[in-house]
């Protein structure tokens, strides 16, 4: 961060050729602070996911912000039935009611294609056959796993024969090894140089679904959003972000990545690690729990009291600065 900016990089390309030519990614500058808490509906919520609402819920109210629901379903294959309404129903029944009307990704594939072709005219992106087998297959590794080599980047190198003629087509966008940086208010600073630690990333998947980095940048830029609190599971997504957000000319939002909530193995909650769902009954203890988690110190009397009284005390006493990295571990909830 130099003078209140984020600096991030875009590449060379045809039309801009200058290798030292620098892109201002500029912060979000408005005085009404918008939060949201946008879930996959893969699955109910578990305790990590509920650790996520309430603290994006909290730092929303506790700026005398607005906070809004977004249900990130733009992979339509990995959607469970029902399960955006039982989202949406746990919710109100934690008394954790959104503002505005609930947004859908799945209905905003014309806002995507838009934001694509912004990038296309720019000749900043390319499309990619190369199977993920080939591309396991890379020796370079990074942050994620292997990295994408370039294979399809320049046209001329890109293998031409029939059989990848017939493939179905990726869409990359192009990236460089300069550096993207910004100071998260949990974690501290962080840097990424994305064409070493990523690569080329996708951006319009060859099955014909829109990428999760490319979507959540265009839907925050588009219901202007200016906090984003989240998991620390997408913090190396974060980069990425940014780099799309200054080649797309959207502000970039503050962040705050909220610890991980992990099993007794050391495994992020999630379906796969088969994590409880967040119970329908004794909703206070499940909350005041996820406050400690974040490093609050709610009092024990708050499990006895109505929803109303636990949402007035905990907004009236957040403090971001008490959550530490990792979070303080709750046994009762994780499992």
């Amino acid at each position: 961060m130099v003078n209140g900016h984020l600096y991030a990089y875009p590449p060379t390309c045809n039309n801009n050729t200058d290798p030292f030519h620098v892109f201002i990614v500029t912060e979000n500058k408005s005085t009404i602070y918008r939060g949201r808490f946008a879930p996959s509906p893969t699955g109910p919520l578990h305790f990590g996911s509920l650790v996520a609402a309430v603290g994006s819920y909290l730092d929303a109210r506790a700026n005398q912000g607005e906070w809004l629901v977004r249900i990130e379903n733009i992979d339509t294959p990995r959607e469970i039935p029902g399960a955006s309404r039982d989202i949406l129903m746990l919710l109100e029944k934690l008394g954790m009611y959104w503002d505005g009307e609930v947004v859908y990704q799945r209905e905003r594939h014309a806002l995507y294609h838009e934001a694509l072709a912004m990038l296309e005219k720019q000749n900043l992106t390319y499309a990619c056959t190369c199977s993920r087998r080939e591309i396991a297959d890379s020796s370079i590794v990074g942050i994620e796993g292997p990295v994408y080599p370039g294979t399809c980047r320049n046209t001329s190198q890109r293998p031409n024969s029939p059989y990848r003629q017939n493939r179905q087509r990726a869409v990359r966008v192009r990236t460089n090894n300069r550096p993207v940086a910004f100071t998260d208010a949990v974690q501290g600073y962080v840097m990424q140089r994305i064409g070493k630690a990523i690569g080329d990333f996708v951006l319009h998947r060859a099955d014909g679904i829109f990428a999760y980095q490319l979507a959540v940048v265009v839907d925050d830029a588009a219901q202007a959003i200016t906090h984003v609190v989240r998991g620390a599971d997408l913090l190396n997504s974060t980069p990425r972000q940014m780099y799309l957000q200054q080649l797309l000319g959207y502000a970039t939002p503050a962040y705050m990545h909220l610890p991980v909530v992990t099993n007794t193995q050391g495994e992020k909650l999630s379906k796969q690690t088969f994590a409880a769902p967040v119970a329908q009954f004794n909703v206070s203890f499940q909350l005041v729990s996820a406050l400690r988690f974040l490093g609050q110190s709610p009092p024990d009397d708050l499990l006895d009291n109505n929803l109303e009284t636990f949402w007035h005390w905990a907004i009236a006493h957040w403090n971001p600065a008490n959550i530490t990295a990792t979070g303080i571990r709750q046994p009762d909830c994780i499992t």
